[in-house]
């Protein structure tokens, strides 16, 4: 079955990025696995790292190991980067898709970020 616009000719869009789904997988679940966020989104493994690169580039995520496995911190306060939504910050877009409040630090390792 074809999504609402798609043709032969056009691949279907979406009003979420790439880049805003991987900060939602990570609010949902703080320590996941790149190879889980990269199943969820329907992207190689490869897209999921550069694309978590991006994010702590850009200040939105910090990561930190924790045993063998990295868990991440969101920065709820940073604006989106368009600037015609640069005065709201991405709190609201994870409380909107991952159901949850962020603080100003991820949760516990294993578990949702608050």
């Amino acid at each position: 079955m074809k999504a609402p616009g798609e043709t032969e000719d056009r691949k279907p869009w979406t009003f979420l990025t790439n880049h805003a789904r991987v900060l939602i997988s990570i609010a949902r679940l703080s320590d996941i696995r790149i190879r889980d966020i990269a199943d969820e989104i329907g992207i190689t493994e490869r897209a999921a790292q550069l694309i978590i690169a991006d994010l702590e580039e850009a200040g939105y995520l910090t990561r930190s190991r924790v045993g063998r496995r990295n868990a991440y911190s969101i920065d709820p306060g940073r604006p989106f980067r368009h600037p015609a939504e640069a005065d709201h910050d991405v709190r609201a877009l994870i409380a909107i898709f991952a159901g949850n409040e962020v603080g100003t630090a991820a949760g516990e390792a294993g578990k949702p970020t608050s």
